[in-house]
């Protein structure tokens, strides 16, 4: 169990936690102490303990050990089944492929499961360690949450200063990978969102969960932790709309490029066309050309050439085709 084992906590009420090892966790008793288990699903010890060991409901330790979930909040008995996500900001990866992470709290004792590392946790750590962490289950799952959001925000940052160089791009004129990039940010906001409105929804629905371990200042801290998500969302919205109205800036300024050389290239081939007509006519391999035998012929015709170039110029700018 030591390889699927992330880390255990014993809270001691005060804001520290004592770290606890496999044998410590499965000897806990209730009375000692509010415990919180951090466990990888994808190893077999831990499925095997999580299924049987840890006495819980099958469809409990099923939702702990699914491959797949969306960001939700379900209160079964005295206890409350949660699966939420948070940005992926491990190295070499992108942040819209959120990490999940399930938990089954009571008032007792939290049980989460993982399969990718969450640096949020990893904060959260780091706050029992030093003495500043949460002091009740509740307490943890709430601040798990508060940190889940947090970690959010340098992501949505990125974003609004992505659109921000990609809009100063297209007002310069600069194409490049614009089209590509703004696709990009496209996608990444759109699959962002796809999780965090479950997830707003979930801490809603963990506000109005009548459990009496859950106390008004949690409730308090979930509204607030609600708030600054919602504000996440409406900052994702409103990077995605700019994309597509500099998406829209960008087509419309590659169109009147094309517009305008395609202009270029029509009156090119208008002024030429009488031109090769007439140079075309005189130049068949028959008798009878006008000027076949008069040495001034080739300058006259050109002379003629260059009159019917003024003309169409003339006739060019009085129409207000130039």
């Amino acid at each position: 169990m030591n390889a699927g084992l992330i880390h255990a906590y014993l809270l001691d009420g005060n804001g520290r936690g004592r770290r606890l090892t496999w044998p410590e966790v499965e000897a806990w008793e209730p009375v000692q102490g509010h415990l919180w288990v951090h466990m990888d699903y994808t190893d077999g010890d831990v499925r095997r303990w999580v299924s049987g060991g840890a006495g819980l409901e099958p469809l409990v330790a099923q939702a702990l050990l699914t491959e797949e979930t969306r960001p939700r909040s379900t209160s079964m008995e005295d206890g409350l089944l949660i699966a939420l996500r948070g940005v992926n900001l491990n190295p070499e990866s992108q942040p819209e492929d959120m990490v999940s992470i399930r938990l089954w709290a009571e008032e007792s004792r939290v049980i989460s499961t993982r399969k990718r590392q969450l640096l949020s946790v990893s904060d959260l750590c780091q706050q029992l360690d030093a003495g500043r962490g949460p002091r009740t289950t509740a307490g943890l799952v709430v601040e798990l949450a508060d940190l889940l959001v947090w970690r959010m925000s340098d992501t949505v940052d990125t974003f609004e200063d992505t659109i921000d160089e990609l809009e100063d791009r297209v007002v310069a004129g600069a194409s490049g990978s614009l089209r590509l990039d703004l696709a990009v940010l496209r996608k990444q906001t759109i699959t962002l969102r796809r999780y965090l409105s479950p997830q707003r929804e979930a801490l809603a629905r963990l506000m109005v969960e009548k459990l009496d371990w859950i106390g008004e200042p949690d409730r308090l801290q979930l509204r607030e932790v609600s708030d600054r998500l919602l504000r996440h969302i409406e900052d994702i919205d409103a990077v995605r709309e700019r994309a597509a109205v500099t998406q829209e800036e960008l087509m419309s300024r590659i169109s009147e490029q094309l517009n305008s050389r395609m202009y270029v290239l029509s009156i090119i081939a208008a002024i030429f066309l009488p031109l090769g007509f007439l140079t075309g006519l005189l130049g068949i391999n028959v008798g009878g050309i006008p000027g076949s035998e008069n040495p001034w012929a080739f300058l006259i015709f050109s002379v003629l050439l260059a009159i019917t170039v003024a003309v169409q110029l003339v006739v060019f700018r009085w129409k207000k085709w130039l």
